[in-house]
């Protein structure tokens, strides 16, 4: 039987799963599991579900679903709040007089008694979720450290303020928990995510994870987004110079048996030429075959 622990580090993978694929389909069934279960701090440290469940009610736009998450949150701060009130009471109780004690002092000295200060509002204390939970494998400790070096490059972490080690942390669990325990996926999503982190003229994408504005999840996840301006235009020209040539090959073509197809070997063809090339280079001739559609070019 599955332990609690291991219950609840479950319904947030697949919290974290709806919030990649952006779907909170069957998302209440889950929050209300949460809800039902006695949930620890030990628990909310080890499985990192507050944060889960946190990603979800930003994304959603249910309302019933934005409720409870909200609902569950504040249930897990006043455990935190709970543990951060019972150190303090440990701390001043280790360092503090007693109050009889500190009266007594007074009455018998009254030119010891301090002036009272003046009342200032006190800043409001900020809660956080726990980090990223430490891993003993070996592979996976080694990826953090890479991405942790590819975060440094050019050393824009200092200027953003940016925490690398704790972003590259979660960087490698949100792969690890999309790719799951594929190690040769799990490799290959790690390196691409390192050189287009390292990538020196695409220096926008590394700045965008340390501020904030692509998330974790996001980057564990993006394919072709990552890649620089220069290369997106690069990838563009080629698709439209693709395009282009297919309809060339397959418009205002003339039919002709001069050509043999080299896949059906039949002669029943349409061809095109066009000057594509400078004026004094000779023309393109594209090729298409009416009988399996195969198409070639030459000069």
């Amino acid at each position: 039987m599955m332990g609690k622990e291991e219950e609840i580090a479950r319904i947030a993978r697949r919290l974290d799963k709806m919030v990649t694929k952006k779907s909170a389909e069957g998302a209440m069934d889950l929050l209300r599991e949460l809800k039902a279960m006695p949930v620890t701090l030990h628990l909310l440290q080890s499985t990192r579900v507050g944060m889960s469940v946190n990603a979800l009610r930003k994304q959603s736009s249910d309302e019933e679903v934005v409720t409870l998450a909200k609902s569950l949150i504040k249930s897990w701060k006043k455990l935190l709040d709970a543990s951060d009130a019972k150190a303090r009471e440990r701390r001043r109780g280790g360092s503090l007089p007693t109050s009889s004690s500190k009266e007594a002092s007074e009455a018998q000295d009254p030119s010891h008694k301090r002036p009272e200060l003046p009342r200032t509002p006190s800043t409001p204390r900020i809660t956080t979720f726990p980090p990223v939970p430490v891993t003993c494998d070996a592979v996976r400790t080694k990826c953090r450290e890479m991405l942790t070096a590819a975060l440094q490059t050019d050393h824009d972490h200092v200027a953003i303020g940016a925490d690398c080690e704790c972003l590259a942390g979660q960087i490698e669990e949100c792969i690890f928990r999309d790719v799951g325990n594929t190690d040769m996926k799990y490799k290959n999503r790690v390196r691409s995510r390192l050189s287009n982190l390292k990538d020196a003229k695409n220096p926008g994408l590394r700045r965008n994870v340390l501020c904030g504005a692509i998330t974790p999840q996001q980057i564990a996840v993006m394919t072709s987004e990552m890649a620089s301006d220069e290369l997106k235009e690069i990838r563009k020209a080629m698709t439209k110079e693709a395009i282009r040539e297919h309809q060339m090959a397959r418009t205002g073509g003339t039919q002709t048996d001069l050509f043999t197809c080299g896949k059906c070997r039949k002669k029943n063809c349409t061809y095109t030429q066009v000057q594509t090339r400078s004026s004094d280079e000779p023309m393109t001739t594209f090729v298409v075959c009416n009988e399996c559609g195969n198409r070639w070019k030459f000069c």
